[in-house]
């Protein structure tokens, strides 16, 4: 198996890997390479006369892509993506949450259930709802529910996000596809007592697991949530990164709390497993945005259900919904939460467990102005692709009135990669960074991310060794802008010994690096 070790400054060590054709490493995606983003302090530690240029996309003007579907559809209340899209051989495939009526009742969908669906697409901008022929539904199984079975028919009842894992490699074919949701049955409904903390709210706030052969048909695991005694969490997340499955979610006081006890809005705590059967019953607090941990929070400042996550092996990257409460509290009668306000911003982690802004408040999608239809809050998927030499997000609109306006699924784009950039600070004044070292078990190419190189204003690499001495004759200049150019190092860098990069900016011009990737291809 190939892969390299990536060991940051502060000692973490994560795994990841390569191989011509892809390989999953520790149970990660597939990867054939380390990614050094542009915005990552942990994994670029050491810079002179750098700063970087956070990156906002550009929504697509086709928007919404995917629209609710027609009365007496399992989607025809809303079609949003608390959940996921992936490409396999060619397709782009999402699941996403529907609700077939269009109000809710109580504050809930009807029944707490919002079904688990599923559509298709050749370009990831004109999606079809395959009919499956798995779920009955309006007298009829022509529509595109997947199934999900359980001992526990209350557990089968997706009512909040969900999210999807692939894992192609995974012995048992019945579990290459793993699936974690939010569910609300009733205490007597399942096994299992509940937690003392916070009010009785006569339901699970259920964190529950499922597996599948093909992503179509699942079958929930076990016979009780997750989080059995601790009956409030909102998972919105699932990974693989080392030797564990990590279930992010949504916690909110009383249920959780800062370091110090004090209350705190909502943040991302995190389960953990080592088989995704048997989970943790502690959590590990991943993110807060800045505001929530001042001596005095910022006022309304939240975040909102964990993040939409992308595992490129050696770091996750995300969106965090950037939740700002409304000015003036909601009047008698209106939904509680009208008037919130949200937007998509940056997060990234390179232990897989602790998160943060490296750009506090930075917008990479922002809710759309007045009139348009993301206008009010928007909500984060796992949803990443790149495709070309562009990355692909899909998020969707969330109406916090209450009213269902315009909830569905839209696209934006972004360079590939190119989340954000790091370019000089000072005129005239000399610039370069330094990556965190890492090690190899087979020899690796060096690839950059960069525009504003040319000729006349190139880009220097640098290997360095362990000791971060420039390795004699490894150095090379790159004269050509693009998302994946290769570095023209002399030798590929060699397997069983550690190494780093050194990226020196030219004298003139306006380069610009947006990642660096070490790989075979």
């Amino acid at each position: 198996m190939k892969r390299f070790l990536f060991s940051s400054i502060c000692l973490l060590t994560v795994t990841a890997g390569w191989s011509s054709a892809g390989v999953s490493v520790d149970g990660s995606p597939e990867t054939d390479e380390a990614v050094f983003f542009s915005f990552d302090d942990h994994a670029i530690p050491w810079r002179n006369n750098l700063f970087v240029t956070p990156v906002t996309a550009t929504k697509h003007p086709s928007n919404p892509v995917l629209r609710r579907g027609p009365e007496g559809a399992p989607d025809h209340g809303h079609a949003i993506l608390y959940g996921t899209v992936m490409k396999q051989e060619g397709k782009f495939r999402m699941w996403y949450l529907g609700m077939f009526e269009t109000e809710i009742k109580a504050g809930q969908a009807p029944g707490w259930w919002r079904p688990m669906c599923y559509a298709e697409s050749d370009d990831g901008i004109t999606w079809t709802k395959p009919e499956l022929g798995l779920v009955e539904f309006n007298g009829n199984r022509k529509n595109n529910i997947c199934l999900i079975e359980s001992e526990v028919p209350a557990l089968a009842k997706v009512n909040d996000f969900l999210s999807i894992l692939h894992e192609p490699n995974d012995p048992d074919p019945n579990r290459r596809y793993k699936a974690v949701y939010i569910a609300h049955p009733e205490f007597g409904d399942v096994k299992g007592g509940r937690s003392t903390i916070g009010p009785d709210e006569r339901r699970w706030g259920a964190f529950i697991a499922a597996t599948s052969a093909d992503g179509l048909s699942w079958k929930v695991v076990g016979d009780r949530p997750m989080n059995a005694g601790n009956e409030r969490f909102e998972v919105s997340g699932l990974y693989k990164f080392g030797n564990f499955y990590y279930a992010p979610g949504q916690l909110i006081s009383p249920w959780t709390w800062r370091m110090d006890g004090s209350d705190v809005g909502r943040v991302t705590l995190t389960y953990r497993s080592p088989d995704f059967d048997h989970w943790s019953d502690s959590k590990a607090f991943a993110l807060a945005r800045p505001g929530q941990l001042t001596s005095t929070p910022v006022k309304g400042q939240q975040g909102h259900m964990g993040a939409g996550l992308w595992n490129r092996g050696n770091v996750m990257v995300g969106l965090n919904g950037l939740w700002q409460d409304a000015p003036e509290k909601p009047a008698e009668g209106k939904n509680w939460n009208d008037g919130v306000r949200i937007d998509l911003g940056l997060v990234v982690s390179n232990d897989g467990i602790h998160f943060r802004e490296p750009i506090p408040d930075h917008k990479v999608i922002p809710h759309g102005e007045p009139g348009e239809w993301d206008d009010i809050a928007i909500l984060q998927g796992h949803a990443f692709v790149n495709e070309g030499d562009q990355t692909m997000i899909w998020y969707s609109h969330w109406d916090t009135g209450g009213k269902l306006k315009d909830m569905e699924i839209g696209l934006a784009t972004l360079r590939r990669d190119g989340f954000g950039y790091a370019s000089r600070k000072v005129a005239g004044t000399s610039a370069h960074f330094e990556t965190a070292p890492f090690t190899g078990t087979t020899p690796a190419k060096v690839f950059l991310n960069a525009e504003g190189v040319s000729a006349d204003a190139p880009l220097t690499v640098q290997l360095l060794d362990e000791f971060a001495r420039p390795v004699e004759g490894q150095s090379a200049q790159v004269t050509t802008s693009g998302t994946r150019v290769v570095v023209p190092l002399a030798n590929a860098i060699p397997a069983g010994k550690t190494h780093a990069l050194r990226v020196t900016f030219p004298d003139g011009g306006d380069a610009k690096v947006y990642a660096l990737y070490v790989g075979d291809q």
